[in-house]
């Protein structure tokens, strides 16, 4: 029977952990483990509810009462002889903080194969990923104490000095002992917390795959992605010099004495005659077609310049680099819930602003932001400041001295995917030739041959507009959302134009229909129902979807509701404002889920696979991968194309290509 060891840790550090991250935290000269709650399964003493609490911070009080130096160094002792044995399985929730922390302090490796996370696992099932919530919706008997909050920014954060502190700048137990009491007992109460999460839902097995892949998660996340420091601080000066140029022009045009007040400017624009309610960015940018000359047009430009948020990257990229230069843990491992995709931490990389200028510009503003030169910057580049500092955001991220960056992507893989599922041939004919899917959807939709359709003719661009907005039941709202309008469509074209498209996917269609039937069916009446080979099926009150890969697809509490069009499967999960509410789904909704989620495995067999052959991912974005390899390897991007492009043992007859490139420094190609 395997020994489970439940940890929880509270800490100090004088940095924000929100701002820095865990790896920059931890490696800080102030950091240190506070108390540590442990409980070990397979005893009595955990079947009573038993939580030890190791307190580092003050031997004198824990929840029992007074501990002596000895009792402390024999928990201790106890501990590490669990912490250490590479059988016992760790668990915590966000594992990969315990993890971090831990090797820090105790200065040592912490293998994550012998991790699992709570809040991982509880995500996968389509839960929040906080413990509170978790405990909440599963209705746990132990739930997390409230009173945390107050607590950690008393004990774990530095504090403001005053008088009635004597100008203290920490808080130490001594200082509350009845606090430091709660805290011991808080921290105890999260073991509890997570312990009770996991045996709740650990009826529901991890595939093995699934769990290797977090270990491989937390591997690309420790070896992090080094980055130009030069640069990014350069990127910094030249936003601070940028903004108060641009305030000091801002103040001699208007007069006002904070022009990058919205209320200020707002009523100086309109004091001007201007016909402008507010100050947000889609008023702006329709304002200026109006306005093209003049001082009206000069202030929203500065106003603009001031807005935008290009550093905001660079600068989180300053909070979090650790001492060696790189920056770790910006991936979050099932960080959608609904498809098991990866999610971006801090410096978000999953939204980084697309390089438009050639390569050679590219590399003449990093060498002149490097050096601060940036009057030489305002001589060679017609740009704006902010606007080439966000083009540049990317190429922060560099290979370390004597690598280079191999970055391959997916070429279509949604499209390519859904093609493979509903069997419309027609598509993965185009995948195993060709593969100009926007040219072919255009000659399919209205029938005109391939060869008079060129990249920059107006069909084209139907082509590609359909593809984008319409693969998951979209209709005209979801052109306009991907700004069919703004590529000269006009509003009466758009619902030809979704008409078009489906009349030439029927199978895409007949899939979301069979989808829908399949999750109503499989709700109302109990049994599994199987599709496209994809299986829909009930599992101890939820709704799960088992893909091709071996992974399933999970909803909370599903049930059937009164649906615009009828019957539909609703469930529970969280909504835009990640509150736990119902959510409604329908064919579409379910296709776009199994799509995205069987890319993703795809991506994740790759990196496997890219591993194992000695090509490590630093860094993941989307469907592309970013590998660190020496200098000297020749065939490095041949290599690392030709595995993304094998074929996948479930996914028979599923055309793959990978489509990459090789750089000193990250940019798209």
């Amino acid at each position: 029977m395997v020994t489970y060891l439940s940890i929880d840790l509270e800490t100090y550090c004088e940095l924000d952990l929100r701002d820095v991250g865990v790896y920059r935290y931890a490696e800080h000269e102030s950091f240190e483990i506070l108390m540590l709650a442990y409980s070990v399964e397979n005893s009595s003493e955990t079947r009573s509810g038993k939580v030890h609490i190791i307190d580092f911070a003050s031997y004198e009080y824990d929840n029992w009462g007074r501990n002596k130096l000895a009792d402390h160094e024999q928990k201790l002792d106890d501990f590490m002889k669990l912490l250490m044995d590479p059988t016992v399985v760790k668990t915590a929730h966000n594992a990969s903080f315990e993890r971090t922390c831990m090797a820090e302090w105790f200065k040592t490796t912490m293998p994550p194969e012998e991790w699992r996370c709570t809040m991982v696992d509880s995500t996968r099932l389509g839960l929040p990923a906080a413990l509170g919530q978790v405990a909440e919706v599963l209705s746990l008997d132990a739930q997390k104490d409230k009173t945390g909050t107050a607590l950690i920014n008393f004990f774990s954060k530095p504090c403001k000095p005053t008088k009635a502190n004597n100008g203290r700048t920490r808080n130490l137990p001594e200082h509350d002992p009845g606090k430091w009491r709660q805290f011991l007992e808080y921290c105890r109460q999260d073991v509890l917390v997570e312990y009770q999460i996991r045996r709740k839902i650990d009826s529901f097995p991890v595939p093995k795959f699934e769990q290797d892949l977090w270990t491989l998660d937390q591997q690309i996340n420790d070896r992090g992605v080094q980055v130009d420091v030069e640069l990014m601080e350069g990127a910094v000066a030249c936003d601070i010099e940028a903004k108060e140029k641009a305030v000091e022009r801002a103040r001699e045009l208007t007069g006002l004495e904070n022009p990058n007040s919205p209320t200020q400017m707002l009523g100086w624009l309109q004091e001007q005659g201007a016909d402008i309610q507010n100050m947000q960015k889609a008023t702006i940018d329709a304002a200026l077609e109006e306005y093209t000359s003049g001082p009206v047009h000069e202030a929203l430009k500065l106003r603009q310049e001031l807005s935008k948020s290009s550093i905001k990257k660079y600068s989180k990229m300053q909070s979090m680099v650790c001492n060696d230069h790189r920056v770790r843990g910006i991936l979050q491992f099932y960080g959608a819930s609904k498809t098991g995709r990866w999610a971006g931490r801090g410096v978000q990389v999953q939204n980084l602003t697309k390089n438009k200028m050639s390569l050679s510009r590219v590399t003449d503003a990093r060498e002149l932001i490097k050096q601060h030169d940036f009057d030489g910057l305002d001589l060679l580049f017609s740009e704006s400041h902010q606007d080439i500092l966000s083009q540049l955001v990317r190429t922060c991220f560099v290979a370390k001295p004597g690598h280079k960056f191999v970055v391959s992507d997916f070429s279509a893989i949604e499209a390519r995917v859904i093609a493979w599922y509903a069997k419309e041939n027609w598509r993965l004919n185009v995948f195993s030739t060709h593969g100009k899917i926007y040219e072919a959807s255009a000659s399919q939709m209205f029938n005109v041959p391939i060869d008079e359709i060129g990249k920059g003719s107006p069909l084209r661009q139907k082509g590609k507009v359909a593809e984008l907005a319409l693969g998951y039941q979209g209709g005209p709202g979801a052109l306009q959302a991907m700004g069919a309008l703004d590529m000269g469509l006009e509003e009466k074209e758009l619902k030809p134009l979704v008409n078009a498209w489906r009349k030439a996917n029927p199978n895409i269609v007949k899939f979301w229909y069979a989808c829908d039937a399949a999750a109503l069916e499989a709700v109302k009446e109990g049994y599994p129902v199987t599709t496209h080979g994809i299986t829909f099926r009930r599992d101890k009150g939820w709704l799960a979807i088992d893909l091709p890969s071996g992974r399933s697809l999970m909803y909370a509490k599903p049930h059937i509701v009164d649906g615009a069009f009828g019957d539909a499967v609703a469930h529970f999960g969280l909504n835009a404002a990640n509150k736990w509410d119902r959510v409604e789904s329908y064919g579409g909704k379910w296709v776009e889920n199994i799509v995205q989620a069987t890319a993703r495995d795809i991506l994740a067999v790759s990196m496997v696979r890219l591993e194992r052959a000695g090509y490590p991912t630093v860094m993941h974005v989307h469907d592309e991968v970013v590998c660190e390899v020496p200098e000297t390897e020749e065939d490095a991007l041949a290599i690392v194309e030709d595995t993304m492009a094998l074929p996948i043992s479930w996914a028979e007859g599923l055309p793959l290509e990978a489509d990459g490139f090789e750089t000193n420094f990250y940019k798209k190609d």
